[in-house]
Parts: C-alpha cells; sequence; structure tokens
C-alpha cells in the first residue's frame, strides 16, 4: 500500500494543451521538483480539472497554476464538497481568472473577466493586471505558509489585481501598496478597481479561508513566460528602463522567499 499523501497538480492553459501566455511546461517542472522534495508525497498530472472528480476522491492536496481552465459543474460540486471534508487547495497566480468575454474599452474592442461559481468556492476574482513590475511583498500574519519569510521581499512579477469575495472570511498572508493602476487601459477591461482594500492603497496578494473542514490558500505571485509564450508587449521600467520584456521570465520563481513560501504551502497542504 502506497502510504504517501497525494497530491493532485494540475497545470495548463485554456485551450487545453496551449500556454495562454505562460511558460506552463516550465512552471509544472519546478511545482513537481518541489513536490519532489518530499518522500512521503506522491503526485498526479492534469492539464485541467476535466477528470479532478477522479483524483479528489484519494488526493490530500490540490495544486492548480492555470491560466483558463476553471472547474465547474460537476467538477466543481465536487471540489467543493472535498474542500468542506478537509481538503486543501493551494491555487496559484491564474487560478483566480477563467472565462473572458469582449468588451469595449474607449470604444475600442476588448476583453474582461467574468465572475463565476468557482471564484466563490475561491474567495477572489481576478481583474487585471499591469505590466510585470517590481513589488513589494509585505507579510500580514504569521501563518504555516509565511514560516521563515522575511517581514517584506521584492520579486518581479504581474501584479494581480484580485477582489476578495469575502473580505471578513479571508486571512491575508501577503500584500503590496500601489493606490492606482500605473498603465490604465493595459490587459483586462474592468469597471471600477474593487481590487483595493479599505485603505485605498494595499492589494492582497495571498490569502487562505476556511471551508468547511477544509481550507483554500490562494498565491497571485508566479508569472513566467519563455520566447515562445510571451504575451508581453513591454514591461514596467522597474524591470527594464528601456520597457523591452525579457524573452525569458522565470521573476519569482527565482525567488528565495516565493520557492520557500510554495515549500510552506505544499507542507501545509500534506501534513496539515
Amino acid at each position: 500500500m502506497d502510504r504517501r499523501a497525494s497530491v493532485h497538480l494540475v497545470v495548463g492553459g485554456f485551450p487545453p494543451g496551449t500556454s495562454a501566455a505562460h511558460d506552463m511546461d516550465y512552471a509544472r517542472l519546478r511545482l513537481l521538483e518541489l513536490l519532489g522534495e518530499r518522500e512521503d508525497v506522491g503526485v498526479t498530472v492534469a492539464s485541467d480539472y476535466a477528470d479532478v472528480k477522479r483524483w479528489l476522491e484519494s488526493s490530500r492536496l490540490l495544486v492548480t497554476y492555470v491560466a483558463g481552465p476553471y472547474p465547474q459543474g460537476p467538477q466543481l460540486d465536487r471540489l467543493d464538497r472535498w474542500l468542506h471534508e478537509g481538503g486543501r487547495w493551494l491555487a496559484l497566480h491564474g487560478t483566480s481568472g477563467g472565462k473572458s468575454v469582449p468588451a469595449l474599452r474607449d470604444g475600442r474592442p476588448g476583453r474582461a473577466m467574468v465572475r463565476l461559481p468557482h471564484h466563490a468556492a475561491l474567495g477572489c476574482f481576478f481583474l487585471n493586471h499591469p505590466p510585470i513590475r517590481r513589488i513589494v511583498v509585505d507579510v500580514e500574519c504569521a501563518h504555516p505558509l509565511a514560516d521563515g519569510l522575511p517581514a517584506s521581499f521584492e520579486v518581479e512579477d504581474e501584479l494581480y489585481f484580485i477582489e476578495l469575495q469575502e473580505p471578513r472570511a479571508s486571512r491575508l498572508l501577503l500584500t503590496t501598496r500601489l493606490a492606482a493602476d500605473p498603465h490604465p487601459g493595459f490587459g483586462f477591461s474592468y469597471e471600477r478597481d474593487t481590487s483595493l482594500l479599505a485603505d485605498g492603497e494595499t492589494r492582497a496578494l495571498a490569502y487562505t479561508r476556511s471551508v468547511g473542514r477544509g481550507e483554500v490558500a490562494y498565491v497571485a505571485l508566479g508569472h513566467c513566460h519563455s520566447p515562445a509564450t510571451n504575451w508581453q508587449p513591454f514591461v514596467d521600467a522597474s524591470v527594464a528602463a528601456d520597457g523591452r520584456t525579457p524573452l525569458r521570465f522565470h521573476g519569482p520563481w527565482t525567488s528565495t522567499p516565493f520557492l520557500a513560501l510554495l515549500r510552506n504551502a505544499i507542507r501545509w497542504g500534506v501534513t496539515g
């Protein structure tokens, strides 16, 4: 009998098999390497949620790094029930997105994200992100995911604007400060910036929330791209003075605190 904790890893874009502007192969490999550091973990892998009901039956932890795929219908029902029964979900980066629809911006065609049922289960909704920039990350509270992290650290990454669905039920782990969108018109359209917290300048970057006997941990950090998967037209001057997008970008994946956070999250997921 295999006595290792079972972890199900979902990494992929939409349509299935595509990158959706991320280096999915790199992210998948790095996450498998981190999971492989633990001898008490066995891993199953998928590129979307199509067979998630099958794998959740025996999984203690679900790890998702996606750009496009989202659980729906019976998949979401099983995921929600699994969480209530005590499962733990480590949701990374684009997991807070989902489906985009056509939208006009200043009279020109664009795209906007729409809220879907899985956002309620996850606890947040992705609005947009400005170009890749240098971010000062503040650690907000003591939690197993934050063990050993400095009080603040810097990363180069996409700064996700995420709207917390239940702020009072969410325990903030990481935040950053940015009062206004520095590049209005970049990326997706949104009517108003609902990602700002009550003080008008703080934004959530990671949180946990209880769901029945289970728990969700969401971390917005984690962008990476390769020359073949880069869709970034330019980056912020804090990353490159000339605004040129690095052809290969691993940003937070080269950050010691970010990797420590992921190791902490895996330990939290399989031993908690």
